[in-house]
């Protein structure tokens, strides 16, 4: 029996990975954490009744100290409160913090020797530096649960890395993959939030629709197979069938197929290196239509500037992500049009840009920056 935690509960993925435990029977869910969903997670601990619950932001009055105290369930509440949780009698945190909040959570995991299946993109692009290296020197397993990354992974298991060629990372190309360029200032929230093939949450859904999201996961990537940028290829694939593939120096390729549902990868990385069985459909081969396309960098410039700040260094790709957390927030907010998130992210970019690979406090300070700038422009 694997003791869980599920940080981000309240996300999509955290919800999702919910549901996947609950469906098995070799995993407890002894701690939840959010930010502020306070009257879900606590529809959650009712459920669950875990160990601890941590939430940053609750009103005191509400139910859910009242439900913590009458079953011994310890409260954390407050600033980094992910990152304050008991970490004795953990086997494996689900990191599904959305964006740089995640940061942190990963690297008190990593300090405590937790295996992390990790959601958040983030904690890589940014601390990838420090994660990595402190990952290997406590022994912590890293199982990625993106799709795209849980592909590649279960690709390479078990193969010789000396022989890999190149990652093939795929992309659907989301929403607006047909819709004329000249039309992309009119690009409503409503309609940036509908991705074609996947159920993400809302931030992810914006980005996949920039395509920010496979940027991030290119510099994910680099970090979690060691790999350098010129053995990655990003490939349009609308349909989202192929997660992502791997070439090998003989010429052989290895691909990872599956229905679009994030369930699969979660699942995979709960029960890591082994397979159960999952209530998800099967393929239907007889009606099955493949398409790959070579990225438009008009359509989705971030794929172009993504390269570019990986080739210069420093902390360009840092910058890059934290400004995205709170330029999406904009759009969302109705208060930028969808051409202006590409533009703004390369004004912050060229505003912070530093050829010094930023340290753990100045990642943080470095982000307080970036949204007093934000807020002031």
């Amino acid at each position: 029996m694997k003791n869980i935690v599920v940080m981000g509960s309240t996300g999509s993925v955290g919800i999702q990975s919910l549901d996947v435990i609950s469906k098995s029977k070799s995993h407890k869910v002894i701690g939840l954490s959010c930010y502020s969903n306070a009257d879900l997670i606590f529809e959650q601990t009712k459920e669950y009744l875990p160990n601890f619950v941590a939430i940053e932001v609750i009103d005191p009055s509400h139910n859910l100290f009242n439900l913590c105290k009458e079953n011994n369930i310890k409260l954390i509440t407050g600033n980094n409160a992910s990152c304050n949780i008991p970490f004795d009698n953990l086997d494996l945190a689900i990191n599904a913090i959305v964006g740089t909040a995640g940061l942190k959570p990963t690297i008190e995991l990593v300090k405590n020797g937790i295996d992390i299946a990790l959601s958040n993109k983030e904690s890589l692009v940014l601390g990838g530096h420090i994660i990595m290296p402190l990952a290997q020197k406590n022994n912590v397993n890293i199982i990625p649960v993106d799709s795209e990354h849980s592909a590649i992974f279960q690709c390479l298991n078990g193969e010789n890395l000396k022989e890999l060629k190149k990652i093939i990372l795929t992309g659907s190309g989301g929403p607006f993959l047909e819709t004329p360029i000249d039309k992309f200032n009119t690009i409503t929230p409503d309609q940036a939030l509908k991705h074609p093939n996947w159920d993400m949450g809302a931030k992810i859904s914006i980005d996949s629709a920039t395509m920010m999201n496979k940027a991030l996961e290119l510099i994910e990537a680099l970090w979690l197979f060691n790999i350098k940028l010129d053995k990655i290829q990003i490939t349009i694939h609308p349909q989202s069938i192929v997660h992502s593939m791997v070439e090998f120096v003989d010429g052989s390729y290895k691909a990872h197929l599956g229905l679009p549902d994030m369930k699969v990868p979660i699942q995979y990385a709960l029960t890591f290196p082994n397979r159960t069985n999952s209530s998800v459909g099967s393929l239907d081969f007889e009606n099955l239509n493949l398409d790959f396309r070579k990225p438009d960098l008009e359509r989705y410039p971030i794929l172009s500037l993504v390269e570019e700040l990986i080739n210069l260094g420093g902390n360009r790709v840092a910058v890059m992500s934290m400004a995205n957390d709170y330029i999406v927030e904009r759009f969302l907010d109705r208060k930028i049009s969808f051409n202006e998130i590409f533009y703004l992210i390369q004004e912050v970019v060229n505003e912070f840009a530093s050829d010094d690979l930023p340290s753990l406090e100045e990642l943080f300070i470095l982000d307080k920056n970036i949204q007093l700038y934000l807020n002031s422009n």
